[in-house]
């Protein structure tokens, strides 16, 4: 299984070394990245293999919002059925 992170905001150093720590700590892989700076604002889109998980999905979603909450970002983490079923038509 795997889950889609957003990130968005104010570019600042550390953000990809933060939130990739953030998932190694709950046992989560990275899969895929992209990440863009336009001026001062940055975004980034994650892939991530939640299958090793050492917490539940839940938990690792509401650890991911206080990171973004701590470091003045807006990280949303969302189950790839979930954004699937969202971009189907």
């Amino acid at each position: 299984m795997k889950a889609v992170i957003s990130v968005t905001g104010k570019d600042t150093t550390g953000i990809i070394a933060k939130v990739s720590t953030k998932c190694f700590e709950y046992g989560g892989n990275i899969i895929d990245i992209s990440q863009s700076v336009m001026k001062e604002y940055f975004a980034m889109m994650m892939l991530v293999e939640i299958d090793g998980l050492n917490v539940p999905f839940s938990e690792f979603v509401d650890s991911m919002t206080r990171l973004g909450e701590e470091c003045g970002l807006v990280i949303n983490t969302m189950h790839e059925d979930i954004f699937n079923a969202m971009h189907r038509i």
